[in-house]
């Protein structure tokens, strides 16, 4: 129940992000006195609609975005005024009469509420609701992620994975995390006698423990259980070395013994760090930068990755890399609502308002990116054509780019499809 609501909360989230995106254009255009007839939540039939102020308000049954009218966006309007008997195109106070820098404005508002909201959302977690403290992450109990059946001697890099390559279960020891049993969830407790409080000292004594029999004792639900397990010698990270695989080098490699696990760090098993307002300001920016980078960078990845979600979609293991679609990120943002890991839970909110505020502002049509993109061609061509005594070439049919535009519709909506398809036969979750 708690899963299923947090599903429907996040979800309602993103519809609300998306219907202040639409309040953006909408009210900036007012601002600068461009007519704007329409402001509607949702999609197909309305269930209501009111007018006021000659604005029609209203919410449709289909609850997928928001949309809002404002007339002469594109010079091929052809809605006529029932009160004026003209076309969008001819109406005064039509968008496209209006200066570019204000039309400008007008469309890179949508995006800048999703800024504004990204923002927000994490100034709030860090000043307030506050962030797992990190600098505990080796004192807390070894809870095992996953689980892999052999461990690989050497550290090696793959291009093809951009990780490090996996271990052959032919010829590589088998690991003993396999050795044992072990499931995700279960806790270290013991090796050989010695408590294991932390992941610093799971391996400083697997590093003592190198080519011998151990007694592992772990915790599994409520029961204590215990197994002997052969520890293979491997290179592994050095602790606290943060590069990505392709970045490694033998300076941040070490020799030692390994369990064979990822370790499952917990938000609840973390004391939690508030930095209040004023240095909850400064963490937003660094971290806002992070994710910045991150979204260019998952943006560019996705070419590659698209091959896996067809893997995905016919029974391959889901990749956690793939991307997902708002019907994905809300079943995540259901499993976060459950665990009570608010953190995780804002910190995805605020990613996914910057990246519906960047990809919207793509230079191609239909995102704002690409209105935005025409007006100023349009603005410097006519400058050049001024210069060169020549008359204005005017606005930019479009009409011409309906094939352009099309097919970037139809590669975006190949692109839901799969991500949905996939969201729903074989969804990314966190258990």
């Amino acid at each position: 129940m708690t899963f299923a609501l947090g599903i429907v909360l996040f979800a309602l989230g993103i519809l609300i992000a998306v219907a202040i995106h639409e309040a953006g254009h909408f009210w900036s255009a007012r601002w600068f006195g461009m007519k704007a007839t329409r402001y509607f939540i949702g999609f197909g039939p309305t269930i209501f609609a009111f007018k006021r102020n000659g604005v029609e308000y209203g919410l449709k049954a289909l609850p997928f975005g928001a949309f809002v009218k404002i007339v002469g966006m594109t010079p091929n309007e052809e809605d006529i005024d029932p009160e004026t008997g003209r076309s969008g195109s001819e109406d005064p106070k039509a968008m496209w009469r209006f200066p570019v820098w204000k039309r400008t404005i007008v469309m890179a508002a949508g995006s800048i509420t999703h800024f504004a909201l990204a923002l927000i959302t994490l100034w709030v977690l860090f000043s307030f609701v506050g962030i797992p403290d990190g600098r505990y992450a080796n004192q807390v109990p070894v809870r095992v992620g996953s689980v892999s059946q052999c461990v690989s001697p050497t550290f090696v890099y793959d291009p093809q994975t951009k990780s490090q390559k996996a271990c052959d279960p032919n010829s590589d020891p088998k690991s003993p995390a396999a050795q044992l049993g072990l499931q995700p969830g279960d806790v270290i407790l013991a090796i050989d006698g010695h408590a294991i409080g932390g992941n610093q000292a799971l391996r400083d004594e697997l590093k003592a423990d190198v080519g011998k029999s151990v007694t592992v004792q772990y915790k599994r639900g409520e029961e204590t259980l215990s197994g002997t397990a052969q520890i293979p010698e491997a290179q592994r990270l050095r602790l606290g070395v943060e590069k990505t695989a392709d970045q490694v080098t033998a300076e941040d490699l070490e020799r030692g013994g390994m369990l064979g696990i990822t370790v499952d760090i917990r938000s609840a098993d973390l004391p939690v760090l508030r930095y209040g307002p004023v240095d909850g300001a400064g963490q937003t920016a660094s971290a806002t930068a992070t994710l910045v980078e991150r979204t260019f960078a998952s943006f560019k990845a996705i070419p590659e990755r698209i091959p896996n979600l067809f893997k995905a979609i016919f029974g391959a293991e889901r990749d956690p890399n793939t991307p997902v679609s708002v019907v994905g990120a809300s079943r995540i943002g259901g499993e976060l609502f459950e665990l009570g890991d608010w953190a995780s839970l804002l910190s995805l909110f605020a990613t996914l308002n910057l990246f519906f505020g960047i990809f919207n502002l793509f230079p191609l049509l239909p995102m704002d990116g690409g209105h935005i993109a025409i007006a100023w061609f349009e603005r410097v061509r006519s400058w050049i054509a001024a210069r060169l005594g020549k008359p204005d070439p005017g606005r930019v049919d479009y009409y011409k780019l309906a094939p352009l535009t099309l097919a970037v519709i139809g590669v975006l909506g190949v692109f839901v499809l799969l991500t949905v398809t996939a969201d729903f036969v074989n969804p990314i979750t966190l258990k």
